[in-house]
């Protein structure tokens, strides 16, 4: 694996050329697939996630043998978590670098923004870290989701709290398309599970400072409180709950939860929280253990999260689509993507005409003595989960 690094347009741009460690697959030029990812910026620790997993693909891929009969070779540019950058050098990747195909940038928010890109040019996109519906209903034809929607992320949340007979919810929100699609569905669900919602607001992208929102929340006294995050403000608004005492008897994020950083960096703090994941490694899907033990050698003492995970499951079904096309051609391959029904290490991978994901499944789980234990739904769930919160000092 070789990387350099180079400027362009004054945009830090990491370029990541992979390959396997056996023989090559052929003299065939290798097969070169871009995209651009957040390397930097807000949802950096999330989009190197990613980029891992795109990485080790694309390794056990040329170690068997490539695809076609030959090698893959990924070509990532860093976005530096921004939308208007990602569609440059997604313009860039496709009539510059002359990519063979794309694979999704990190965030609902920079795939909505690269999705005209890719379409304009009728190159398919398989999308892993792209969860709002409406990316996907838009007429496009050559995006694909890989996971679960972000109407669902805090589904098991109110799931679990309806059961146990709590009635008023609070939801805050990065302003910005994933968490606002979460909102819409968070409100939705709540109204069919007979819960009220007493709170919403939303927060500025790289917003620091919670106290003001959260003085808010504490004052409201909701049973449940929903986070629409990313890492750092689920990392900061946990902190600043202990900080100004507010203590629902429920408390969830959405994204970036699931990071052992997460709990390195708070501690005890996070013990109790509630989290949505796309994937964890004790759920039964196909070479999980494996893919765990290969991230455990090739990037030893790095996160390993759901986005690594997808980054990997997409990466697979990318490649299955171009066996079945037995091509490279954009329409054959769309339509070899929407005749699959799969399984990836990342769950199960099966798209609608319009390229919406419609069987991957979504777990909650809830951190206790410093381990994530998944908690619903009940046909997954490793334990139960622990009820009420307890007060901040208890923890």
């Amino acid at each position: 694996m070789g990387v350099c690094l180079r400027k362009m347009m004054g945009v830090v741009i990491t370029l990541v050329v992979l390959a396997g460690s056996g023989a090559p697959a052929s003299a065939q030029a290798p097969i070169k697939i871009g995209a651009s990812l957040s390397l930097t910026g807000t949802y950096a620790a999330l989009g190197q996630n990613q980029q891992r997993g795109y990485q080790l693909c694309a390794k056990h891929v040329n170690e068997k043998g490539g695809v076609l009969g030959r090698k893959i070779e990924f070509v990532l540019y860093d976005d530096q978590s921004q939308p208007a950058t990602g569609v440059r050098l997604y313009e860039k990747l496709i009539t510059q670098d002359k990519v063979d195909l794309v694979m999704g940038p990190y965030s609902s928010a920079i795939t909505e923004a690269v999705a005209n890109v890719n379409e304009k040019y009728k190159m398919p996109m398989v999308a892993p870290m792209a969860s709002t519906t409406s990316i996907f209903k838009k007429g496009r034809k050559f995006i694909f989701m890989v996971q679960s929607p972000a109407e669902v992320y805090l589904e098991g949340l109110l799931d679990m709290a309806a059961k146990r007979g709590l009635k008023t919810v609070a939801i805050i929100n990065e302003d910005t398309l994933f968490p606002k699609a979460t909102v819409q569905g968070t409100i939705e669900l709540a109204k069919k599970k007979g819960l009220q919602v007493v709170f919403v607001e939303a927060y500025p992208k790289g917003n620091p400072d919670f106290s003001a929102i959260l003085t808010k929340i504490r004052a409201a006294n909701p049973d449940v409180l929903g986070a629409a995050t990313y890492f750092d403000d689920a990392v900061a608004i946990t902190r600043q709950m202990k900080e100004l005492n507010v203590n629902p008897k429920m408390y969830g994020v959405t994204v970036g939860g699931d990071l052992p950083t997460f709990y390195q960096l708070l501690g005890r703090n996070a013990e109790y929280v509630y989290g949505a994941t796309q994937w964890e490694v004790e759920l039964p899907y196909p070479g999980a253990k494996e893919f765990l033990q290969a991230y455990s050698m090739e990037f030893p003492g790095r996160d390993l999260s759901y986005h690594s995970a997808g980054g990997y499951g997409g990466c697979q079904a990318l490649v299955e689509a171009i066996k079945r096309a037995g091509s490279l051609d954009g329409e054959k391959i769309r339509e070899a993507v929407l005749k699959m029904d799969i399984n990836t290490v990342y769950g199960g991978f099966k798209v609608d005409p319009d390229g919406f994901q419609i069987s991957h499944k979504m777990v909650t789980f809830q951190w206790q003595e410093g381990k994530k234990v998944i908690v619903w739904p009940d046909e997954l769930a490793a334990g139960k989960a622990l009820f009420p919160t307890p007060p901040w000092t208890r923890r």
